[in-house]
């Protein structure tokens, strides 16, 4: 049957040739003459979106080791790439879609170690701590383990340090298994760490990404907060890499949220307050930052933002990373995507490079080996957070927040000419990138002088995007004759997810007198909603979320919502930022599931709906 059609189609070919080839003669327009005017080329992928975690952890770090994780870092890039592999719970887990990328970014601090010793590493035995160490793994007594840990980690005395020739063979081992699994045009393997500062309880963590491959990544080994607990140091450590090996890496901090005020502070951790040389590191080294994981989402907090419905978002805020100090209100501004991002302007306007210019994405910080983000398919933070009957009412290590406060959340979602290391590391850096909550919404964003809404309804309107203006992650100068800038964007839901509620560009900007302000616009609304003009607000979309079953219905919302926006209150005086949140319509959450799936009992302030969403770069104007 397939040979006769193709014979047929070649029939049909030959006599389309000499009809045109009789129509030529007679002086008519060629079939090239015609192309033209048929029609114009689709070129949709100037850039291709590719989907990943840059921030998961396997068995070799060692919290996850000591909290019963035993995935490999092999199992964790196979489920990555759409294989089942067996949750440390015994259950069969494989994604319902396979990502495009992955970071494994297990610490830097004892990497590796705690699996070397239940193999019974001999090169351990040279080092007092790890026969220490090995003796209480063969105990069994993981408590004094995990303490001795906890202790070891805050110091730098060299006798808690792992031998350099140590460091050195586990971090070879570990970065060659990147290289195992990275295959250019079908899924990138990055080579990775995680350098785990972690100040009184307060989180200053930074996820560690190199361009190169292991060959070049093995080098020098990770440069952990047993060396420095400064992100200027580790900075200086990346910048030594590149001078010594010729290649290339970058950093991406996280969960501001549990801070307490110092990831995005006016003050360095020396005491003095930022200045330019830490400005243009920071901008230099942390081209992006993850807004969301599983330790809540970061992007903006109720009381910064009293006016924002949306701004509650699986919110934590009950202390640091430890829960060793309460949160104070004060700190607040200074943990949260959008005050950071405010803060940045008035920081460029004193010291003229911008800090805090980064652009967003998100990330799991899954430690099962296991980036889950689906809520029906959600296996937590640590083993013993995966999928069971009591495990809401658990503690996250056994000691912190209550696992129902954990969030099935997120994902990093590039925008790349090709699925390499390279060409998503570059993409990373221009920040061409955007964040979710775990959903696969489709985001695009633009922003320039000219974009009309005809161009957002072209089917070529990515090209028209690049043609006109600049992407997410870019740059707005001075417009012609002070014109305000307009915004071209189009989001389109997860296809096997929920429809969208809403479209909003969030602005930001800096006033005359060195303020910072917000505003939110409703740039696209579904199902036909507008504003009310006598209240200002609009209602609504609605919740289809049977609780019972545990369902929605796609009977709402939309499936594609699109806009071309100009500012209306622009002024071209003002530093101004704009990003893109587009919002789901309810669906179950993660709770919902497992109180359906096990009949288990949930804590009442457990939230059991969900709007998910997505977060872009933002697109800065400098006058």
């Amino acid at each position: 049957m397939h040979k006769m059609i193709q014979g047929s189609t070649f029939a049909t070919f030959a006599v389309l040739a000499l009809a045109v080839s009789l129509s030529a003669s007679a002086a008519e327009p060629t079939l090239a003459d015609q192309k033209l005017l048929y029609s114009t080329p689709i070129r949709e992928n100037v850039t291709n979106l590719y989907w990943g975690d840059l921030h998961l952890h396997s068995q070799l770090s060692a919290d996850a080791y000591i909290l019963q994780t035993r995935l490999t870092k092999d199992q964790a890039f196979k489920f990555a790439r759409g294989e089942t592999v067996q949750a440390d719970n015994g259950m069969p887990a494989k994604l319902r879609r396979p990502l495009d990328f992955l970071a494994v970014t297990d610490h830097a601090e004892y990497l590796g170690i705690y699996a070397q010793m239940a193999l019974d590493d001999p090169r351990l035995d040279e080092w007092k701590m790890g026969t220490e160490w090995k003796e209480l793994l063969r105990q069994g007594d993981m408590m004094s383990l995990a303490l001795a840990f906890s202790d070891a980690i805050q110091t730098s005395e060299p006798e808690y340090l792992t031998p350099d020739s140590l460091r050195a063979s586990i971090w070879q081992e570990a970065s060659a298994v990147a290289d195992k699994y990275n295959e250019p045009g079908l899924f990138t393997a990055f080579v990775g760490y995680e350098w785990t500062s972690m100040i009184t309880g307060d989180n200053l963590h930074r996820v560690v990404i190199y361009k190169d491959g292991a060959e070049t990544a093995s080098q020098i080994t990770p440069f952990s907060a047993q060396h420095s607990n400064d992100p200027e140091d580790l900075w200086d450590a990346l910048a030594d890499y590149e001078k010594q090996t010729g290649g290339e890496v970058l950093a991406i901090a996280h969960n501001g949220n549990v801070s307490n005020g110092r990831m995005f502070s006016p003050n360095r951790e020396n005491g003095l307050p930022l200045d330019a040389s830490y400005a243009r590191k920071r901008a230099r080294w942390e081209p992006v930052y993850e807004t969301t994981q599983v330790k809540g989402d970061g992007e903006a907090h109720p009381y910064l933002s009293p006016d924002d419905e949306f701004a509650d978002f699986e919110t934590w805020d009950q202390g640091n990373i430890t829960l060793g100090t309460d949160k104070k209100p004060e700190m607040l501004q200074y943990e949260y995507t959008r005050s950071a991002l405010r803060e940045g302007l008035r920081h460029e306007a004193n010291l003229g490079t911008n800090p805090f210019k980064f652009g967003i994405i998100g990330s799991t910080d899954s430690h099962t080996g296991m980036a889950t983000t689906n809520e029906d398919n959600f296996f937590g933070k640590f083993a013993h957070d995966e999928p069971s009957v009591d495990r809401t009412e658990k503690r996250m290590a056994d000691q912190l927040q209550k696992i129902w406060r954990l969030v099935s959340s997120g994902l990093a979602a590039v925008w790349s000419g090709e699925n390499t290391r390279e060409s998503i590391f570059d993409a990373i850096k221009r920040r061409e990138v955007y964040a979710t909550s775990g959903t696969r919404i489709k985001l695009r964003f633009f922003g320039g002088w000219e974009y009309e809404q005809a161009d957002v309804l072209s089917a070529d309107y990515a090209s028209i995007g690049y043609a006109k203006g600049v992407p997410m992650g870019g740059d707005l100068t001075r417009g012609p004759d002070a014109k305000a800038p307009s915004f071209m964007l189009a989001a389109t839901r997860d296809p096997d997810g929920a429809n969208l509620d809403r479209v909003q560009i969030i602005k930001g900007w800096l006033n005359a007198s060195g303020e910072t302000a917000e505003q939110i616009f409703d740039v696209a609304l579904s199902d036909g909603r507008t504003k009310s003009w006598i209240t200002g607000e609009i209602p609504a979309v609605g919740n289809t979320v049977d609780s019972e079953n545990v369902t929605y219905s796609n009977s709402i919302g939309a499936a594609e919502l699109t806009a071309v926006w100009t500012d209306p209150e622009f002024d071209p005086e003002q530093r101004a930022f704009y990003y893109a949140r587009v919002i789901q319509i309810p669906t179950p959450r993660w709770t919902a599931y497992d109180e359906k799936y096990f009949g288990a009992e949930i804590d009442p302030r457990a939230p059991k709906t969900i709007q998910d969403r997505a977060y872009s770069s933002p697109i800065w104007y400098t006058p």
